[in-house]
This record gives structure tokens, sequence and C-alpha cells, in this order.
């Protein structure tokens, strides 16, 4: 909404505004103090913070008044639902802003997904803001559904609600000049300009921060922060379901003394049954306040500094002519929310109904896999085989060459060695890699997914391939999602349509399924430490170090080079 210029009659006090939130404590996020006033509404607008008398009057009784919160960098696809519904689960702690990244579903769909998800969250009860994806595919590592190329990125590159480019995933194409990578990155300079660079250092660091380069989220311990501070980055501090960072980055910057002026929140990948567990973005703040953060430098992160970063003026704190996106809190030490406002309405309005299905049919019918025999899953017993280790907490992973436990000459899981298998799902080639895993501790059983970063092909790891089996098949039969299997039957599966990662089904509590199908992994034994669906997802994700499986093979990050498969 454009400023009116009879808005300043309700600044001036000569008539009275719709809306008055009196006597609230309110969180300047300018001078970083809190001050007392009221907070003067019009048609969704902040219209002033001082003294006022509105039409309507809500007293605050000193209650905390600050800007709604800002999640700077997020893939929407990994709560597993569409916009709409992820707006609805989010709004009520209090974050009213995201900065979406859609590689999820553009790898999948191309430019027809990119459409949806720009389609799908112009009328949700938040502020849905997109990054076009720049690595779509990610690399020619592995197989993914789709290309989107700089000029399908042109048609949107000046869209309302697009900020610039998506994580640029592929740094070593931006070191050594990629033109397709470049052409990019020269489209979208008018905006921010996304990073991904997990364990890049020194002149490298230095080149990719040359190249355009503004942003990162990958950073997993304070060195790497405090790296890219120094090289002008925003960091993104990630606190999501597979990948906390938050405790390493911001204990380290206390205790060094930096100043939060270059950090912003994200959660990157988030489950929804953690978001009803521990919250969202105000779990990042409370658990930054626990680590002894100050409140209102904390709650900087999450809404200022984000907001000025990627050019939302009217964003970020509580003043005239910002929008009234606003969170009430009866304790701010302990970020306790008591009310959200979106636009001047209270979240409790602006969730109600039911949103309705978009997808298309070919949005809806993207798992493409042919039948696999038990033939095509066998490795032989061997020794000095690349092994994925998992490192519990994080996405990274390490290598290590292990002896293969067998019988008659043929690998068969055992102890904390599992094996696993990515399918392609998208053009029905069949093809697929098969390796080992260790860590992730499931018995008598088989997990399968068809979210699997990025490309998002089938993943399915067990201890027999008889589950394997039959939790690939479950998956084929319900056009994507989650699936468990144990002793040769489904026990549990989340059908997730949508491109294989995301439902529209308002009657459908994903949080609940989560939360259930996490609960059986357990008692499979998989460790609390571990997110089963998370880490599984990200097992193919050939940009994250050390080791990776695709539907190619075992892959080693740092040599960048297949071990395993045709290739290696």
């Amino acid at each position: 909404m454009k400023w009116k210029k009879e808005w300043v009659s309700y600044a001036l006090g000569k008539e009275l505004p719709e809306l008055v939130l009196k006597n609230a404590n309110v969180v300047d996020v300018f001078s970083k103090r809190v001050r007392t006033a009221d907070v003067a509404i019009q048609e969704g607008r902040i219209v002033g913070v001082g003294e006022y008398r509105g039409k309507r009057e809500e007293n605050l009784a000193g209650r905390y008044v600050c800007p709604g919160l800002i999640d700077a960098h997020v893939h929407i696809e990994s709560s597993m639902t569409s916009p709409a519904l992820f707006s609805r689960q989010i709004l009520p702690h209090g974050t009213t802003t995201v900065i979406a990244d859609p590689h999820e579903i553009v790898n999948v769909a191309g430019e027809r997904g990119m459409e949806y998800m720009l389609r799908a969250s112009e009328n949700v009860p938040v502020n849905v803001y997109w990054m076009l994806p720049s690595c779509v595919p990610i690399n020619s590592l592995e197989h993914n559904g789709a290309v989107y190329d700089a000029a399908q990125m042109e048609r949107l590159c000046r869209h309302p609600r697009v900020l610039g480019l998506g994580e640029v995933m592929d740094c070593p194409g931006v070191l050594v000049g990629k033109p397709e990578l470049l052409e990019k990155i020269e489209l979208m300079r008018h905006g921010v300009i996304d990073g991904h660079a997990p364990s890049v250092r020194g002149n490298e660091l230095q080149a990719y921060c040359l190249a355009g380069v503004q942003t990162d989220h990958e950073c997993a311990t304070y060195e790497e922060a405090l790296e890219r501070v120094q090289a002008g980055f925003l960091v993104q501090i990630r606190e999501g379901s597979a990948a906390r960072n938050l405790e390493a980055i911001v204990s380290g910057a206390l205790k060094d003394g930096l100043p939060f002026d270059c950090f912003a929140f994200c959660t990157d990948d988030l489950h929804l049954d953690d978001v009803k567990r521990q919250g969202h973005i105000d779990h990042n703040i409370r658990k930054s306040i626990r680590l002894g953060l100050d409140p209102v430098t904390a709650i900087c992160c999450a809404t200022l500094q984000p907001a000025r970063f990627y050019g939302l003026r009217d964003l970020g704190a509580v003043a005239a002519g910002f929008r009234a996106d606003l969170v009430v809190l009866d304790d701010l030490e302990e970020f306790r929310i008591v009310q959200v406002y979106k636009d001047g309405v209270p979240a409790s309005e602006k969730i109600t109904g039911i949103p309705e299905p978009m997808a298309e049919p070919e949005l809806t019918h993207t798992v493409h896999v042919p039948a696999i025999s038990a033939a095509r899953l066998a490795l032989p017993a061997q020794q000095n085989f690349p092994v994925v280790t998992l490192v519990p907490g994080e996405i990274l992973t390490r290598l290590e060459y292990l002896e293969l436990p067998g019988q008659k000459g043929v690998f068969r899981p055992q102890g904390d060695l599992l094996k696993a298998a990515v399918i392609q799902r998208h053009s029905g080639s069949g093809q697929l890699g098969v390796g080992v895993v260790k860590g992730f501790g499931l018995k008598n059983g088989a997990i399968a997914s068809t979210i699997a970063h990025d490309s998002h092909n089938l993943i399915v790891i067990g201890d027999n391939d008889a589950d394997i089996l039959c939790a690939v098949d479950a998956l084929r039969a319900c056009q994507g999602g989650y699936a468990v299997c144990s002793g040769g039957k489904v026990r549990q599966v989340l059908p997730l349509p949508v491109a294989g990662l995301f439902t529209e089904r308002a009657d459908l509590d994903v949080a609940a399924a989560q939360h259930e199908m996490g609960k059986l992994c357990r008692s499979m034994g998989v460790p609390e430490n571990l997110d089963p669906f998370q880490n599984l997802s990200f097992l193919s994700l050939c940009v994250i170090p050390e080791i990776r499986l695709t539907d190619s093979g075992v892959f080693s990050v740092a040599e960048n080079r297949f071990l395993t498969g045709e290739n290696g």
C-alpha cells in the first residue's frame, strides 16, 4: 500500500485513527532502547508513535511491542506445506515476513514451479518475498527435473516481491567464472545476491565476495562467521531442524565482543513439528537471549537488520510509515508472545478460512520411478569403501574408508552401517546410486523420502533390501513424501504430492505426522541427536562437505569427484 497524504492528519492527532495500542513499552530498534508510547494504526500502517487517541483503543498496560519478525532465508517447501498453510503456522509465533528461496520446487518443476509459488503466496497471512533460484540444476553431478536459466529468470527479475538472486551454491562455478552463473548474478545485481559457501575461506571467499555475493547462512563456526562479517557479508544465523549453528556463532560473537549489526536470523529448513514444539524466529531470539545476548539486540537481528539489507523500507520497526506488523510480549527477557498483529489485524483474524488448492496436475504427478529389483541395490563386500559418516547436530558429513561386512561376497548392513540409495525420479530413467551410511542408527526397517536436496530424487536408507524396496514402492504410489517400512510392510506414510515436496491439504496435520514418524524412527534406533528425515534429505546435497550420495554414486565434495559409480 502506498503512502497517503490523508494519513498526516492522524499523525498530527487531528483525526482519530482506527486503532491505538495504548501504554506500550515500544522496542525502538533505531535507538536500541525501550520507551513508553502509544502506537497509532490506520489502514494497516503505523501513523504515529507517541501520545494518541483512537476510534478503538487497546490498553497494553506496559506490555512490550516490537516489530514483526523476519526470517531472512527459508525454503517454504521444507515445511512440507504450501505457502498459505506455512504462513498460518508461523504467524502466531510472530513471523510476519519471510524471504524465501524456492529452489526446491524449481529443481523439480522449473519455471512452472516458480510461477506456482508466486501465485500461491499472493494473498497469504504473511509477507512472502522471493529470491530467484540461482542453481537449477545445482550442478552436473546429479540429475534434477528442470533447468531454470537467466532467460526465464529475466521474466520475473523485476517482480515487486522478488528481492534478488537465491543462494549461489555453485561456489566452484563462481571461482572459475562459469558463464551461465555469472550471467544470472549480473542480471540480479539490482537486488541482493544470496550466498552458500560452507567451509570456503581465505582468497576463495574474497573472490566469491568480489563476484557480488552478499550473504551466507552456512557458517557452522564463529570463525567462519567472523571472516564473512569482515568481508562485508550479512551473516544469516541459522537454526533449523538439521543444521543448528546459532549457539556457536552467538556465543563466539559475545565472547569476542563483536557487534551484531551484520547478523540476521534464519531457519533455512525447519519442520513444522519443530515450529510447534519450540517456535520459529522467536525461538532464535529466545535462545540468543539465554546465551547472553541483549534482548533488543536480538530483536534487531530479527527485524530492522534484515529489512534494511533486503530493501524492505516499510518493515522492521515500530515507527510512523511502517507496516503495522507487530508482536506484543508480556516478558522481554523470555520473549513471551501474547498477541501478533499483521497489518494492524490480530493474527487470529488473518488465518481464518481454508486455503484452496492451486497446484495443477503436472505438479502433483512428478514421481516417475520404475520397478527396482533387489539386484540393482547390491554392493560387493569389500575393503576401503567410502562411507558417509554423519556428524551429530549438523548436515556436514565425514568420509571414512571402511571394510564392508557381507555374506557370499555381498554387503549386508550390520552394526552401524546401513545401505542407502538415491533413485532418479524425474524422467523415469531409474538411474540409481548405492552407498553406505554410518551413524544413522536405524534397525529392522527402512525410511524413504522424495525430499532430497536439492535435486529431490528419491532417497532411501535401511538395513535390508525388502524394506528399502517397500519404502520406494510406497512413495511411488502416493506420488512423493515420507515413508517408513518394517517387516516388508508400510508402517507410516506422509503423502506430499505437490512436486513430491509438500501438501496443500489443510486437513492434514503435517506437524503431528512428522512427530509420529519421528517417534517411530527413534523406536527403530535413530538417535535423538539426528532428525531422521532432515538428515536423510541432505545426504545427497553435493555442495555440503565432506561426502554425499547421489543418483550417480558416492561423491567427495573435497576432491570434487565421484568415488563410486560409473564416474568413480
